[in-house]
């Protein structure tokens, strides 16, 4: 027999997520005494504080609520998942999917991805998020995304992974520069050269592991986790990068010509995946939408190719 209720678990979401009794009790709509008891029971049911109450300061999880928050959502989206089918049986899926992709990923795929799935289910709202690998893996931990679309790069094991695609890394430099002339580029080549670092993990210490590889300590000139100031700084000539994804377009957004070159060394690929959290069940619509994606990339051209990216 269950120790807690649906009820109570969604009252504990919705305190951790406002880190209010008060404002969870307000987005609600029931009383701040009835979600303080129900809080107070949920803990006495299970064994454990899940809450740290700062007196006119709202709430905290503990370590152990932390712990259970990501399947405390899972089970609300479950449950909501089984009241909707129920009550749109044969109609599709609907209500919500949280989604997250990596920085440069979400502009390059996820607008394309959410239309076309978006015209399959159009009950079916997606709530994007972006930001860098390691926003993305904690959010999933706490169950804010159900799944993610991210380089499969220091994955850490407790995430499932669907591979996506690859595409190999290119050189970028200005439309001007002398080493624009030739059809490939060797790493090599630019051990001498100033590089402009797409400085966001993973991607930082995987452009910088491909020079090291080559024998090449790179002189950075700057960094940023920008893709399009890095594109910008490159196409004033103030150096060269190393890139994975490939906007339409080589110019930057003053409008500088840039030279998109192939890297003559064969090397890691770069490679997309979309995780979830290994431990939780998949829902109707993530399983939707990771299928969709898996479909969608595997019709692009040959992976890696100038329409792909």
């Amino acid at each position: 027999m269950l120790r807690f209720t649906l009820r109570q678990l969604e009252y504990l979401v919705a305190a951790a997520d406002r880190g209010s009794v008060a404002a969870a009790a307000g987005e609600l709509n029931v009383s701040q005494p009835s979600v303080s008891a129900a809080l107070a029971k949920l803990e006495q049911q299970l064994g454990a504080q899940l809450l740290i109450r700062h007196h006119a300061q709202g709430v905290t999880l503990t370590p152990t609520g932390r712990r259970l928050m990501a399947e405390a959502r899972n089970l609300l989206n479950h449950a909501r998942e089984l009241q909707r089918h129920a009550e749109t049986a044969g109609t599709g899926l609907s209500g919500e999917l949280h989604v997250a992709a990596f920085v440069t990923l979400a502009a390059a795929f996820m607008p394309a991805l959410i239309e076309s799935f978006a015209a399959a289910h159009p009950q079916l709202r997606i709530n994007l998020s972006e930001g860098t690998q390691n926003d993305l893996v904690a959010g999933l931990r706490q169950g804010r995304f159900e799944l993610a679309l991210l380089y499969d790069v220091n994955v850490p094991a407790d995430l499932r992974l669907q591979p996506l695609a690859a595409f190999d890394p290119y050189v970028l430099l200005p439309a001007d520069h002398s080493l624009a002339k030739l059809k490939k580029i060797s790493l090599r080549l630019l051990g001498d050269e100033p590089l402009i670092l797409l400085d966001v993990p993973p991607s930082r210490d995987y452009f910088i592991g491909l020079l090291t590889s080559a024998g090449i300590e790179p002189r950075i000139a700057f960094s940023s986790p920008s893709l399009e100031l890095v594109r910008g700084l490159v196409g004033r000539g103030l150096g060269y990068s190393l890139l994975v994804t490939r906007p339409h377009g080589d110019r930057t957004y003053d409008g500088r010509p840039l030279a998109v070159r192939p890297i003559a060394e064969k090397g890691t690929r770069g490679e997309i995946a979309i995780a979830a959290l290994a431990s939780l069940r998949p829902t109707r619509a993530s399983t939707a939408f990771t299928e969709h994606c898996r479909n969608w990339f595997a019709g692009r051209d040959e992976l890696g190719t100038r329409d792909a990216i």
